[in-house]
């Protein structure tokens, strides 16, 4: 078993009943997902204002998506996703209206303009005040993961789905035709791939992993209503362990 694993375990000790003493509640980043196309022009100030979230610590997870619907026309976003453009009709089925860019979704319940940003901080806000989260952790062992969920205390059998996410952290591309033609566009914590790990009722789980596609990864835990229970990231290799809250 590797060092970071064993580090792991030895976090969530308390959480999954190693210790005699109850294990603290833990902190959560509030997760902002970013609905975003690189053939939108009105999407490059929503995409800075998430790159400025990033650098702003770890209370925030912004991910990007980046949607099909807009490869219709002349140019073709590289990081385009169908599993992206699913997640968002997801949301709009749940939150009322329709798709489209840029959208930001907030703790997975408060939808708004992407660029709005007194919107989207206040949003932030709001959902950072929600309560304690359950613990989670997220490491790397040779070509896997290790990702483990701590107890809680759901309101039914299927009170959650485990998340994976794979994103790359920053990407710079020349888009050549569309209605960015010409820019240069920075863009960060671009997701690449999503897996669904499974069901969470409750109890604590570990699940093992292959590494997603991208170069970081993200742990989540949804609840049934849209809200986030839980989020862990793990940032690219080399780069060590990132610490949660």
């Amino acid at each position: 078993m590797r060092p970071a694993l064993l580090i792991s375990i030895a976090c969530l000790c308390g959480a999954l009943g190693a210790s005699p003493r109850p294990a603290a509640a833990a902190e959560r980043p509030v997760v902002v997902e970013l609905f975003t196309s690189q053939s939108c022009s009105s999407c490059p100030p929503a995409e800075a204002l998430v790159g400025r979230l990033a650098q702003e610590g770890s209370e925030v997870l912004p991910l990007a998506f980046h949607v099909t619907y807009w490869n219709h026309l002349n140019w073709r976003d590289p990081y385009s996703l169908p599993a992206a453009t699913a997640r968002q009709e997801a949301y709009a089925a749940r939150l009322g209206g329709s798709s489209y860019t840029p959208q930001a979704v907030i703790d997975g319940r408060v939808g708004l303009v992407g660029s709005d940003e007194a919107g989207l901080r206040a949003a932030i806000a709001r959902a950072r005040a929600g309560g304690p989260a359950i613990p989670m952790t997220l490491v790397r062992d040779d070509g896997r993961l290790v990702a483990q969920i701590g107890p809680g205390s759901p309101s039914g059998s299927r009170a959650g789905r485990v998340l994976l996410v794979g994103f790359d952290p920053s990407r710079t591309t020349k888009v050549l035709r569309g209605e960015n033609a010409g820019r240069t566009i920075e863009q960060v914590n671009i997701v690449r791939s999503v897996q669904d790990l499974g069901s969470w009722s409750g109890a604590a789980e570990t699940f093992t992993p292959a590494r997603p596609d991208g170069e970081a990864a993200a742990l989540l835990l949804q609840a049934e209503d849209g809200r986030f229970l839980g989020a862990a990231r793990l940032g690219p290799s080399g780069a060590g362990r990132e610490a949660l809250r």
